[in-house]
């Protein structure tokens, strides 16, 4: 089970630096938690745009098979990680909401 202490050192480590009261140096400017992941949604929105391309392209006859495929099974990763994110995300915040003030 992730403890906060756990969660917050982790999040530090993808920083690349401690967070402050957690043994290290002041975090330096860099993403935030946010932008990180508006980049991942811009991503995800890129990989689904590009599968229906693909799939327009296809239904012209110009496009190969085996592109439409690997477009669509890349957009479908997109999407289910995402959606991994999420759940992390809000099981996080629940357990933080179940902590004793």
């Amino acid at each position: 089970m992730m403890t906060p202490l756990a969660a917050a050192k982790a999040y530090a480590t993808t920083q690349g630096s401690a967070a402050p009261g957690l043994g290290g140096a002041a975090p330096t400017q860099g993403k935030d938690f946010g932008d990180l992941l508006q980049s991942v949604m811009t991503d995800a929105v890129q990989t689904s745009k590009n599968a229906e391309t693909q799939i327009a392209k296809q239904v012209q006859g110009k496009a190969e098979l085996i592109d439409v495929v690997t477009a669509i099974s890349s957009a479908e990763a997109s999407l289910e990680t995402v959606m991994a994110v999420r759940d992390q995300v809000i099981a996080a915040y629940q357990e933080i909401m179940r902590m004793p003030i």
